[in-house]
């Protein structure tokens, strides 16, 4: 499964932003940038054949991750913390189109 990928990892400087989105493998999203995720404004992005994103925001103090899928409109989003583990295990599992459904244990939150 591909999907394009926008990033900012502050500690290298690298950011890549969602209107410059690049293509990536779910097994190099997982394998180069995943383990990337290491400060508090670390955040990695991939985004849907349909521009549905879904966001990987890092707190390392808690060594979790919060995983969501944003409704701007509603200012909102689904999301839920997992480790590192479950990240590298739930990737890979991801549909072509990103659904709440498919995603286990998401809960609504406003901004």
């Amino acid at each position: 499964m591909h999907y394009r990928v926008f990033y900012l990892f502050e500690r290298s400087g690298e950011s890549l932003s969602s209107a410059s989105a690049v293509e990536m493998s779910i097994r190099s999203i997982c394998e180069q940038l995943l383990p990337r995720l290491q400060g508090e404004d670390d955040y990695l992005g991939l985004i849907d054949a349909q521009e549905n994103i879904l966001q990987i925001l890092c707190e390392p103090a808690a060594r979790r991750y919060w995983l969501e899928l944003p409704l701007d409109a509603a200012k909102a989003s689904y999301g839920k913390y997992c480790d590192l583990a479950e990240l590298q295990t739930l990737l890979p599992g991801l549909p072509a189109v990103f659904d709440r459904e498919a995603i286990p244990g998401l809960e609504y939150r406003p901004w």
